[in-house]
């Protein structure tokens, strides 16, 4: 049975980095292990990944890569090495939480909004020493201007704070809130392209998504639930290279918690939960609250949209990056974005569809992908070591013996 299966049975029913300080004094050359390397080219056996200073300087066949003599080895046979995850669309309050998704194996987060100054703080230092934590890509408080000229306003202060990416909400949350009107979300684009950023779109119709495309929008920040995507919106997508992020976890969090979910008692998710938040999920009162809202079951209904669109999107070409939007409550940061690739597997994609799509395409579609994306000679040495092939059961993402960034080891293996 899927993951979205028992998921929805339960309930009733995803910039360019300098180089990097020192991060270990010898080269280290880790061995034995499979090597999928995110290119999309055939898994590597008895490879060797070879690390020095933070950067990968050789990857391959064992019999090509020369270890040097100060070389530490770490030998890996038959475990299968991966690159770091790449969540395109997270949230991240706090070191804390980045040091959760490394713990996980998302090695780099594109937080799209309302980071804390010690975020920024570990997105300055990340330009020049190898961090202990996941990679962080910021974007700052999320606009919602009055008018135009507060549009131009606001992007100037968060252009100003040398924020990655701008973010801007055009939903009106199932009915019961205002939506930002045209003519000021085509003031923030226009602005944030005249200071060379990009913007990140929150939406929910297909008819928004359309309008914001042809004004100018960089990446689709979710997926549109509404109805089936069609022939135009796909053309615009293509034609404009445009990303889109599912955030099928997004969903799921609205309603999976209606009863106690059964990942609650997965040794890896228990492994680096947030105890409170588990605790609020499990209060009687709060599932019942989530069985009885209207706006939890319209999501949940819609969620097998959300799939097919995304599903249809891949098969026309449309770049996919992995993502998420976990941070809030209820969103386990680094948990759900395995859960995320399974779920883009249960919509239709192969295991190395989904998989890319955390690696390669996210680095490509944040414009990362000089670094990162891929375990090939001189990009940085953030990767995954798991127990067995995710290529072969993609739930296998999830039994991770190590994950290592900058060539140093982050969190403990599972």
């Amino acid at each position: 049975m899927s993951l979205t299966s028992r998921l929805l049975r339960v309930c009733g029913v995803a910039a360019v980095l300098p180089a990097l300080a020192v991060a270990q004094p010898v080269p280290r050359a880790f061995t034995g292990a499979t090597l999928i390397d995110g290119t999309g080219r055939t898994p590597v056996t008895n490879a060797t990944l070879l690390v020095r200073d933070g950067r990968i300087v050789a990857a391959g066949p064992a019999a090509r890569v020369t270890i040097p003599a100060n070389a530490e080895r770490v030998p890996l046979a038959g475990k299968v090495i991966i690159p770091g995850l790449i969540n395109a669309h997270g949230h991240a309050s706090s070191v804390a939480n980045l040091r959760t998704y490394a713990a996980y194996g998302v090695t780099t987060v594109y937080s799209l909004g309302d980071e804390s100054p010690d975020v920024f703080a570990a997105r300055d230092a990340q330009r020049t020493t190898a961090p202990s934590h996941a990679r962080v890509y910021v974007a700052g408080p999320v606009l919602n201007p009055s008018s135009p000229d507060d549009a131009r306003a606001q992007v100037a202060a968060v252009a100003d704070r040398k924020v990655d990416i701008v973010k801007i909400r055009v939903d009106d949350n199932l009915g019961t809130a205002p939506k930002m009107k045209p003519e000021i979300y085509r003031a923030v684009i226009d602005a944030a392209h005249a200071r060379g950023l990009r913007v990140a779109v929150h939406l929910y119709y297909l008819d928004d998504a359309k309008d914001l495309l042809a004004a100018g929008a960089d990446y689709i920040a979710h997926s549109v639930r509404d109805k089936a995507v069609d022939a135009d919106f796909t053309r615009q997508l293509v034609q404009s290279k445009v990303c889109y992020s599912p955030t099928l976890m997004r969903e799921v969090s609205t309603f999976v918690y209606e009863s106690t979910p059964p990942f609650f008692k997965d040794s890896l998710f228990l492994a680096h939960a947030n105890r409170e938040w588990m605790a609020t999920a499990q209060q009687p009162a709060r599932q019942e609250a989530t069985r009885t809202s209207a706006s939890a079951q319209r999501y949940k209904a819609q969620l097998p949209l959300a799939m097919r669109n995304m599903k249809a999107l891949h098969q026309a070409g449309v770049p996919i990056a992995m993502g998420t939007d976990t941070g809030p409550v209820g969103r386990f940061q680094g948990y759900f974005e395995l859960m995320e690739i399974e779920m883009m597997v249960d919509a239709g994609l192969t295991p190395t569809q989904a998989l890319q799509s955390a690696t390669r395409d996210a680095a490509r579609c944040l414009k990362l992908d000089a670094d990162l994306g891929t375990l090939e000679a001189g990009k940085v040495a953030d990767f995954v070591v798991l127990d067995a092939s995710p290529l072969e059961r993609i739930s296998n993402i999830r039994k991770q013996h190590s994950v290592w960034i900058g060539g140093v080891r982050v969190g403990a293996g599972h």
